[in-house]
């Protein structure tokens, strides 16, 4: 007997005729011996019908009550789960995150999980009934009704596992696994059997949509193996996520990432002095703007140019900042480019493997693709190019590194 613990999204539950169908699957898990814990999201469309509706009383809800009202979405589809599960004859148990106990702290609207109760849970599990349990939930010591932000349903089913020592928690959604690449820029992209953590936190923090970040987290800090599946492939087997010391052979390079939502900040002829690079960074972290990636270069006239990338909706503002910066620092001039994009190599085999970064680089050069910036770690070589060229060289770099073959 196994305890699994199974997450499903919106549009997995965006129906009744939907959660007809997650209740099939649920009981093909019991049928087969395992103990169940289901987490749900709320339906798909309902989160952003419940903030329209907030909207429409007040301009700035408070954060307590937003919580409480987003709150409301998954009791929905817990309920209905665990009846459509009852009429087939299999016990189920539906909970809020306050009834399960998730206690979070108390930052409304992005609570992150502190602890987690098990008692109630296990003791329905020992009685052999289905746990359904709200995603995205939870509730603060003074009682209040917390939510974990968006993609928060991921975070709940993958702390109850990590809470109950489960044996694998599978996330359902609408894609049945992570790729090589998005297969709508490179049809031949090939679903992974398995990726490690940290190839997987790499390629969720670097444009990959398919599982959040803090989840990836927690299942790496915890050891819970996690698996991608998708909600309307029945025989699909998905991806498994897992620690690299239980993982075969890798790959050198696991995935390619990419993200379009990059913007590209310059000052140039900066006086070079110690610290220059806390006054330009610093009134860009007053303001909020989160920076990606760094270059400075020190020019023969004892002056630097200073260039930083960060997210396109906060090009506008951040060019705004720099400039009253570069007026404070006697800069000669700033620049920018919001048309820009970064590519990213993935793989923990770069560890083990020299030239990976010189073969990506010679690729791009072989397509007249001029690379602006470069960043690296040890599982990552990221660039910066023109987004013009993503579609060309996504595709260059996944034939390149001969990521659609079977190895």
């Amino acid at each position: 007997m196994a305890l699994i613990v199974q997450k499903y999204g919106g549009t997995s539950v965006g129906s009744v005729e939907r959660i007809q169908a997650v209740a099939d699957r649920v009981i093909k898990g019991r049928d087969a011996g395992d103990q169940m814990i289901i987490v749900l999201s709320a339906m798909s469309g309902e989160t952003n019908r419940l903030l329209e509706l907030a909207a429409g009383v007040s301009d700035r809800p408070t954060p307590r009550e937003l919580d409480v009202l987003l709150s409301t979405g998954e009791q929905v589809t817990i309920a209905l789960l665990s009846m459509c599960l009852e009429a087939r004859g299999y016990p189920a148990r539906s909970y809020t995150g306050s009834q399960v106990r998730i206690l979070t702290d108390s930052t409304h609207n992005k609570a992150r999980i502190m602890d987690i109760s098990d008692a109630k849970v296990r003791a329905d599990l020992d009685a052999g009934r289905v746990v359904v349990v709200a995603g995205f939930q939870g509730i603060d010591e003074h009682g209040n009704v917390t939510t974990l932000g968006r993609g928060g349903s991921d975070t709940t089913a993958v702390a109850m596992a990590a809470a109950l020592k489960a044996d694998e928690c599978q996330i359902y959604t609408d894609v049945d696994g992570v790729y090589t690449t998005d297969p709508r820029v490179v049809p031949e992209a090939r679903r992974l059997d398995r990726i490690t953590y940290e190839e997987m936190l790499e390629m969720a923090s670097l444009g990959s949509k398919v599982l959040q970040i803090r989840s990836v987290e927690f299942a790496s800090k915890y050891n819970v193996p996690l698996r991608v599946l998708s909600s309307f492939d029945e025989g699909g087997q998905g991806t498994l996520i897992t620690s690299e010391e239980t993982s075969m052979e890798q790959p050198v390079i696991s995935g390619i990432a990419f993200n379009r939502d990059e913007a590209k900040l310059t000052i140039l002829g900066v006086p070079d002095h110690p610290g220059v690079a806390s006054k330009i960074l610093g009134p860009i972290a007053d303001a909020n703007i989160e920076v990606d990636m760094i270059v400075q270069n020190v020019a023969a006239d004892d002056t630097t140019d200073f260039t930083f990338t960060v997210h396109r909706n906060e090009f506008a503002r951040g060019m705004e900042v720099l400039k009253q910066v570069a007026r404070e620092l006697s800069a000669r001039e700033v620049k920018g480019d919001d048309k820009i994009i970064k590519i990213s190599l993935v793989g923990v085999g770069m560890r083990s493997h020299a030239g990976i970064a010189s073969k990506m680089f010679s690729t791009l050069a072989a397509e007249n693709i001029n690379i602006q910036m470069i960043s690296t770690s040890e599982i990552k070589v990221s660039v910066v190019v023109d987004e013009k060229y993503l579609e060309l060289g996504v595709r260059a770099l996944h034939q390149a590194f001969d990521l659609k073959e079977d190895l």
